[in-house]
């Protein structure tokens, strides 16, 4: 049997993400995401995010070559500024905005995330869910930028029939240890802005979304949805995870 040995960033956004799934919701989401949302999933979206592609050249590109190619363009980003890699939340947000958030579908992140209740949520209350998930997300993705070191992506091929809508993306994120799975959910989107766009991440064999799912479901059964906006900002807040204007 051997032992899998973790790259100092994917040591970190195992531990984040693996332990989201123990940390109760109430105490306020204690964020696991990789960390996404709370304090893990984001293992996930730790090294997650911090491997996400971003460029607006996604309605013209296959699925893997956009992984591929804007993984490459994260890491090189990454690795170029200082202030990123030690962390700097102002500037991992303005990254995020600029190289990730323009292939995600985080409209779709978030309803899977909170569930059938998304339906019934008010316009300001779905703004302000994707704000604070975002915010969330962001924090750990900071936290993991801090460990990134020599490592490297591997993209598996797509297959693609005609009418394929949607996809999965097998990598492999590789350093000083053995590779450990990373893999992208992606739809194709019509109109504007249309291309492939990603709203769900798979580390070490844990969907980001469906570990949300299960806390927020905590939260929204005990304080509706309105709790849930109030403890994710709360966690955000007291994080110090929102940039100040």
């Amino acid at each position: 049997m051997s032992t899998t040995v973790f790259t100092p960033a994917l040591a970190w956004a195992r531990r984040q993400f693996l332990g989201l799934a123990a940390l109760p919701l109430a105490l306020p989401l204690a964020l696991s995401l990789a960390a996404p949302l709370a304090v893990p999933l984001t293992v996930s979206l730790g090294a997650s995010l911090a491997l996400l592609p971003g460029s607006a050249r996604a309605a013209e590109v296959s699925p893997d070559t956009l992984v591929r190619s804007l993984s490459e363009e994260m890491l090189t980003t990454i690795r170029a500024d200082a202030s990123l890699r030690t962390g700097d939340v102002r500037q991992i947000m303005a990254l995020v905005d600029a190289k990730v958030m323009p292939n995600v579908n985080f409209q779709r992140m978030t309803a899977l995330a909170v569930g059938p209740v998304w339906r019934q949520a008010t316009a300001e209350q779905r703004k302000r869910l994707q704000e604070e998930f975002k915010t969330l997300l962001v924090r750990t993705y900071a936290g993991a930028l801090t460990q990134i070191q020599d490592e490297t992506v591997v993209v598996r091929p797509v297959r693609l029939s005609p009418g394929d809508t949607e996809v999965v993306v097998r990598t492999e994120i590789r350093g000083r240890g053995d590779p450990v799975q990373l893999d992208y959910r992606l739809e194709k989107t019509p109109g504007e802005g249309a291309g492939w766009k990603i709203f769900n991440l798979n580390v070490l064999g844990v969907w980001l979304v469906e570990t949300y799912r299960s806390q927020f479901a905590q939260e929204i059964n005990a304080r509706g949805l309105d709790g849930l906006v109030n403890a994710l900002a709360e966690r955000n807040r007291t994080a110090g995870g929102r940039p100040r204007s």
